[in-house]
């Protein structure tokens, strides 16, 4: 079979890679094989794509021609919907099956794109529960949440392997260097009233281990910090709990059942029109939303601190309560128990995209 699998961010190459792995015995191709790098792909933000709108330009141009020349079995998008549904929806009205994974947040806002999606696609492969059920019956499937699958794997044998370190917070700041300048230093503000902690920052990449030292060294002056490269995962399995910038990280401190404060700043500009687009959640960690859409009661699994919310002193009442009182802890556990129930299915997450993939393809 002939597979075009599409990826145009990091994230989506480390599932398309993953993905490839289990099609050995398909002639599978994408972006790099046309000589079109993540790293020149992956560009955020209206005015950064407009800089580069010739060459997205030629992206789509060549890639559409492959489609007409290669004459793939299947497309399979993996994320990036700006680019990768105007290309699946091109296959499908070429006959070619399209098949896209990762939902794209209609849930939060422009839920008006949803006949558009649905005309774009055979098949819609669904990281989180809820998701489904926005679209049409038997359009969208919920497969299960690789990273879900990816704890199990890596701890499910080992439970007892990392020991949890009583006085341990963990700081995850982003992985951006905008997300740092902004989160970091009202952290270790935090950190200076907490109660017997030691802090650890797992760096996500060089560039952010660099601005990391950077800030420590100019705001973290008397606060016990350890910077580690990479790790974020072990940091948070041995962590009593954690202060994480909202993203991926906050689902990863789900799954660690690390009790954690989900933190964000960004600019007034931005922040003001995020108000006013976002209408279709009252969260914006996906822990939360999960709990919100899943109809949950009571206080959220993971606290928010948001823009002006977001202060020294209220970070630290929440961590403070997590470091003193164990039957605070252990409930806030128990809200994430529950939350990662949700995550998975029983089975591979990859095995039913793989077969959601396949399944009605021309050769089959």
């Amino acid at each position: 079979m002939k597979i075009l699998l599409l990826a145009g961010e990091e994230s989506g190459l480390i599932y398309a890679n993953r993905l490839r792995s289990m099609m050995s015995s398909d002639e599978v191709r994408g972006y790099e094989d046309y000589g079109f790098k993540t790293s020149d792909l992956a560009v955020m933000g209206f005015t950064a794509v407009l800089r580069r709108l010739f060459f997205f330009m030629r992206v789509k141009k060549t890639m559409m021609r492959v489609i007409d020349e290669w004459k793939p079995d299947v497309v399979c998008t993996i994320d990036y919907p700006g680019m990768n549904l105007r290309l699946a929806a091109y296959a499908k009205a070429k006959g070619i099956r399209a098949v896209h994974v990762v939902c794209p947040q209609v849930w939060a806002w422009k839920a008006g794109r949803i006949p558009r999606i649905e005309a774009s696609l055979d098949a819609l492969c669904c990281f989180f529960p809820f998701e489904p059920r926005l679209f049409r019956d038997g359009f969208a499937e919920f497969v299960g949440h690789p990273l879900a699958e990816d704890f199990a794997a890596e701890y499910g044998g080992r439970k007892n392997a990392l020991a949890q370190v009583r006085n341990q917070v963990a700081f995850l700041p982003g992985s951006r260097m905008g997300e740092i300048d902004r989160n970091l230093p009202v952290m270790l503000e935090a950190a200076r009233l907490l109660v017997s902690s030691s802090i650890v920052i797992p760096a996500a990449n060089e560039g952010a281990l660099r601005r990391i030292e950077k800030i420590v060294a100019e705001y973290g002056n008397g606060v016990q910090v350890r910077i580690v490269s990479g790790g974020a995962r072990d940091v948070l399995r041995t962590s009593r709990c954690a202060l994480v910038a909202s993203g991926t990280a906050t689902l990863e401190a789900a799954l660690a059942r690390c009790p954690t404060v989900l933190v964000y700043k960004v600019g007034p500009v931005f922040a003001w029109v995020a108000r006013r687009v976002i209408k279709g959640v009252n969260h914006i960690g996906l822990v939360n939303i999960v709990w919100e859409k899943s109809g949950g009661k009571g206080d959220s699994p993971m606290p928010e601190l948001l823009q002006e919310n977001f202060t020294p002193s209220a970070s630290a009442s929440i961590l403070n309560e997590w470091l003193c009182l164990d039957d605070a802890r252990a409930a806030a556990v128990a809200r994430l128990d529950e939350i990662v129930k949700k995550l998975g299915t029983g089975e591979s997450a990859f095995a039913r995209i793989v077969a959601k993939v396949k399944s009605g393809a021309a050769n089959e």
